[in-house]
């Protein structure tokens, strides 16, 4: 269970003209993958709900804070890439450091990660198009009836379109992710330039709301450093700023999944650290400046008596209804890329678990014709598909922070452990200060998810359990490295 596959094994891994996968992308494609599966829906809703509900007007520290974790784990992601440039992110860089167990895990939380989060996207994009579709007066019914069940057309549809580009090939699907992405910049560029002359100082007057008791919450519904520690639950305050942090968190997902394009990436020694790190320095500017905008337009507590606060609702309230129709095309266009970004990362760390033979081998053959792997995209496409159509996915929506902030943990320490393991590999990328800032970046990542709710954690907890008992019928026994000693190092 600890053995490890060595760097080598990793690289020598992608070689295997069944399971290749072809490198065509550019820095500026992979800044265009964080970009666009980072700056969706959230951009319009995110925030103001955490303004809302936890932090008010300090959200916009609650988003800085985020940014600096997400900053010190892209760049604990930065050096791994440009050391081990192979599909599979943190699950292939837990593997060469941590050992098998351990690479299983992360990789199983990934697959949470973006099995969830594809089908939330879907399924949110769906109840966009009805809104979007109402605002300009088309009544169109949005769910088929199929036997005792309603299907909701939407979210198949944008699943399967994708499904189709990604398995057509990786380099067509980013040129119409480029131009959905500056489509939904300049979007947002005009809402954050036209709300600012809406925008009343007062309104961010408490910066840092006083903490209120919240009776409503149960212990299971309240961060779990709150349940762990006795404390009774509450919005706001101090408490509510850090709260505000693990929720906004979710901004910042997509950029573990730019690096499971490693092995797709041209020259990945020089790309992947410039595409990873320019893309987050663009959406961080993004989501402070419309948070600015959202906090400052309106008072959270008339944010806190929306039903669903968003940008839309403050644009409403400011008497702005016309920035309805604009913020909602904003929003479809956003999502658009995000379930394409999303299915990529997805069938990128399962088709490396296959490879690796912890999940069946057959599903990671490559096309000859594409170099992708076309009946593992088409069989993730099916799986999210059915999920955003037919279920209330929404409702585990904190689950997809919970699985993208235990990779990053492991991401931050594997640092450490890859540097004094392997001191020879050339790196054209090294996160400055290690250990000290990578150590500092792990237990970062584990305070925000201590502030997610104990309910996420118990969840999250069966999901990993689930995860092991697949590991020990079947990952264990079919492992490439533990059939062969020469494809792995074996711990001591």
């Amino acid at each position: 269970m600890f053995r490890r596959k060595s760097v080598e094994d990793s690289l020598a891994a992608i070689d295997d003209p069944e399971r290749s996968l072809k490198r065509s992308l550019t820095s500026w494609d992979l800044a265009v993958l964080g970009v666009a599966v980072a700056v969706g829906a959230g951009i319009f809703s995110v925030g103001a709900t955490a303004a809302a509900n936890y932090a008010g007007p300090s959200v916009i520290v609650s988003f800085v804070i985020a940014s600096i974790v997400c900053a010190l784990a892209v760049m604990c992601y930065a050096e791994f890439a440009s050391a081990i440039p192979v599909a599979g992110s943190a699950y292939t860089f837990s593997y060469a450091t941590m050992g098998e167990l351990v690479a299983w895990i992360i990789g199983w939380d990934l697959i949470l990660e973006m099995l969830l989060a594809s089908a939330v996207i879907a399924k949110f994009w769906g109840v966009y198009l009805g809104d979007a579709l109402g605002l300009f007066g088309i009544d169109l019914p949005l769910t088929i009836p199929i036997g005792p069940v309603d299907l909701e057309w939407g979210p198949v549809f944008i699943v399967a379109v994708f499904t189709a580009l990604l398995a057509i090939g990786t380099k067509l699907s980013t040129r119409v992710n480029s131009v959905f992405t500056v489509i939904k910049v300049g979007i947002t560029l005009f809402v954050i330039v036209v709300g600012f002359f809406f925008v009343d100082a007062s309104n961010y007057s408490p910066f840092v709301p006083p903490a209120q008791p919240a009776p409503e919450q149960s212990a299971l519904e309240q961060p779990l450093v709150g349940f762990l520690t006795g404390l009774e639950p509450t919005t706001y305050g101090v408490m509510g700023l850090l709260a505000g942090a693990a929720l906004v968190f979710f901004a910042f997902i997509g950029f573990d999944v730019v690096a499971t394009t490693a092995e797709e990436a041209k020259d990945p020694q020089r790309t992947l650290p410039r595409g990873i790190l320019g893309g987050l320095a663009i959406v961080t500017v993004l989501y402070i400046l419309v948070t600015l905008v959202v906090t400052g337009m309106v008072s959270y507590t008339e944010l806190a008596e929306s039903d669903a606060p968003s940008l839309t609702t403050a644009f409403i309230l400011v008497g702005a209804d016309w920035a309805g129709r604009v913020i909602s095309v904003g929003i479809l266009i956003g999502l658009t890329t995000v379930i394409m970004v999303l299915l990529l990362g997805l069938t990128r760390v399962v088709f490396a678990m296959s490879r690796d033979g912890l999940l069946p081998r057959g599903i990671s053959r490559t096309s000859h014709r594409y170099h992708t792997p076309v009946r593992l995209q088409v069989g993730v496409g099916i799986v999210v598909a059915l999920i955003a159509g037919l279920s209330q996915v929404e409702l585990l929506e904190e689950m997809i922070n919970i699985g993208t902030l235990s990779a990053f943990v492991l991401v931050s320490f594997g640092i450490p452990i890859l540097r004094r393991s392997r001191p020879d590999l050339q790196r054209s990328f090294k996160v400055p200060w290690s250990p000290v800032l990578p150590i500092v970046s792990g237990v970062a990542c584990l305070w925000l998810m201590a502030n997610l709710t104990t309910l996420t954690w118990l969840r999250f907890l069966g999901w990993v359990v689930v995860g092991l008992v697949i590991y020990a019928i079947y990952g264990y026994r079919h492992s490439v490295a533990g059939r062969d000693p020469l494809k792995g190092d074996v711990a001591a």
